[in-house]
C-alpha cells in the first residue's frame, strides 16, 4: 500500500507531530508498505530554517526508508495569529501541488494541529479519487481562543465551518484522544468512522538510566541536584510563568532546580519574567535535535506537564507524559483535570495538581524530593505504564486503519 502522508512538521523538528508522524512511517515501512511524506522545510519553532536545509520548491530526500517531498512555505516563528495563517495557507497550497505529482497513493493521511493541512489532503483526495483520513491532533480553532490568541469573531465561525465541513468529509478520522472523538460525535460527526491512537513512546529510544548524562549535568550545574524538567514546547497553551511562581517558593531550596528545555512562542517570555525575578533555581536549556531528547531527559528527576487551567485543556493528553514514562520518571500534572489525569492517575505514574497553582506545583514537587519510596513507586508505576503507549504496537493500530480504508 502507498500512502500519502502531509504534515506541516517532519524531523529533524522535534516536536509532537513530527515525532509521531516519523515513527509511525518509519514502522509502516517496515511492514512493506511504501510511504511519502510532504513537509516543509524544518523550522519549528522559532521559524528559522534547520541548517543543511532551504526553503525551496520542491525537494526529495529519503529518510529510513521514507520519501520525504519537502516544499516551500512561509516561515514565520511561531508566534503572531495572522503570520501564521500564512504559513499555514502556503503549506496548504504548496502541499497540495507536490502531492499531485506523487506516484499514485491508495490513502491520503493529513494531519493538524491546524487544519488547512487537512485541507491540502481532502483537496487532493477528491482530485486523485483515493480516500482521505484526517489525523486530529487538536481541536482548533477552538484552541485559539482558549490561548487568548483570538477573541471570537466572523473569521472564527467561518473556520468552525471549514472544520466542520472536513469532519464531515473525511473518509475516516483518527483521534489522538478520546475526548476528542466524544466531542466530535456531540457536533454530529458519526462516531463510527473515528478511530482512536494515543500518542506514545518508542522504548527503544527511551528507558531508564542509572545517572544523569554526565557531559551535560557537568555544564548546566546539575550533579546533585533534584530536577524539575519542563521539556517540550513553550507556547501560549503551557502558562510557564506559574511554573517561575512554583519556583520562586522554592528559591531557598537549593537542592530543587526547575528546568525548562524547548522553544516556541512563550520561550522568551517565560525566560524574561524568571531573570526578572533573579532565580538561582531556573534553568533554560535551548532546543536540541531530536536524538538528544533521551540525554535531556536524563537530566530530570521529575517530569512537569503544564496547561493553562482551560476548560479545552482538559481533552488534551500532553505527549511528554508517554516519553516521561519511558524513562521511568515520576510525573507532575498541572492540568486541567480529563482523559490525562486520568491516565497518571489509573497507571499510578504522577501527581495531579491544579493548573496554574503555583503552591500545589510547589508542594507536590517538594514531597517527591522529600518522600524515597513514594519517589521510587511512582517511577517504577509510570516505567510499567510505558508499556501501554509503545510506538510499536500504536502504529499498528493506525495501520490497520488506513489498510481498512484505502487497502
Amino acid at each position: 500500500m502507498h500512502i500519502l502522508f502531509l504534515s506541516d512538521n517532519f524531523p529533524p523538528e522535534g516536536n509532537a507531530p513530527a515525532t509521531r508522524t516519523y515513527e509511525h512511517a518509519l514502522r509502516w515501512v517496515e511492514a512493506g508498505h511504501t510511504v511519502t511524506v510532504v513537509t516543509g522545510a524544518p523550522n519549528f519553532p522559532e521559524g528559522k530554517v534547520f541548517s543543511g536545509y532551504k526553503n525551496c520548491w520542491y525537494k526529495k530526500e529519503n529518510i529510513d526508508g521514507i520519501n520525504v517531498v519537502r516544499v516551500k512555505t512561509y516561515i514565520t516563528a511561531n508566534e503572531g495569529f495572522v503570520k501564521r495563517i500564512l504559513d499555514y495557507m502556503s503549506f496548504m497550497a504548496s502541499g497540495f501541488v507536490a502531492g499531485l505529482f506523487q506516484r499514485r497513493p491508495d490513502v491520503i493521511v493529513a494531519t493538524s494541529p491546524q487544519f488547512f493541512t487537512a485541507v491540502g489532503g481532502w483537496l487532493l483526495s477528491v482530485f486523485k479519487r483515493k480516500p482521505f483520513v484526517f489525523e486530529l491532533r487538536d481541536i482548533w480553532p477552538a484552541s485559539i481562543t482558549a490561548v487568548g490568541a483570538m477573541k471570537e469573531s466572523l473569521a472564527i465561525r467561518l473556520l468552525e465551518k471549514l472544520e466542520l465541513f472536513l469532519y464531515r468529509r473525511a473518509d475516516a478520522i483518527v483521534s489522538v484522544t478520546h475526548s476528542f472523538k466524544q466531542e466530535l460525535v456531540e457536533r454530529g460527526v458519526d462516531g463510527k468512522k473515528i478511530a482512536v491512537v494515543l500518542n506514545g513512546v518508542d522504548l527503544e529510544k527511551y528507558a531508564p538510566v542509572t545517572r544523569k548524562d554526565p557531559e551535560l549535568a557537568a555544564k548546566y550545574g546539575l550533579k546533585g541536584k533534584f530536577v524539575v524538567g519542563y521539556v517540550g514546547t513553550h507556547g501560549m497553551a503551557h502558562a510557564l510563568e506559574s511554573v517561575v511562581d512554583a519556583a520562586q517558593k522554592l528559591k531557598n531550596m537549593r537542592d530543587i532546580v526547575f528546568l525548562f528545555a524547548g522553544g516556541g512562542a512563550a520561550r522568551e517570555q517565560v525566560r524574561a519574567y524568571a531573570e526578572k525575578q533573579n532565580l538561582g533555581n531556573v534553568l533554560f536549556v535551548e532546543r536540541q535535535p531530536k536524538e538528544m531528547m533521551p540525554r535531556v531527559w536524563s537530566l530530570c528527576d521529575v517530569s512537569l506537564a503544564n496547561l493553562k487551567d482551560s476548560e479545552l485543556f482538559r481533552t488534551v493528553i500532553p505527549s511528554k507524559i508517554f516519553e516521561s514514562m519511558g524513562m521511568g520518571l515520576p510525573i507532575i500534572m498541572a492540568v486541567p483535570e480529563g482523559e490525562a489525569t486520568q491516565i497518571v492517575e489509573q497507571t499510578g505514574s504522577g501527581l495531579v495538581v491544579p493548573p496554574e497553582s503555583p503552591s500545589r506545583l510547589a508542594d507536590a514537587v517538594v514531597k517527591l524530593a522529600n518522600d524515597n519510596e513514594l519517589y521510587k513507586t511512582i517511577g517504577k508505576n509510570s516505567l510499567v505504564a510505558a508499556n501501554q503507549f509503545s510506538r510499536q504496537k500504536l502504529s499498528s493500530d493506525m495501520l490497520e486503519k488506513l489498510i481498512e480504508i484505502g487497502g
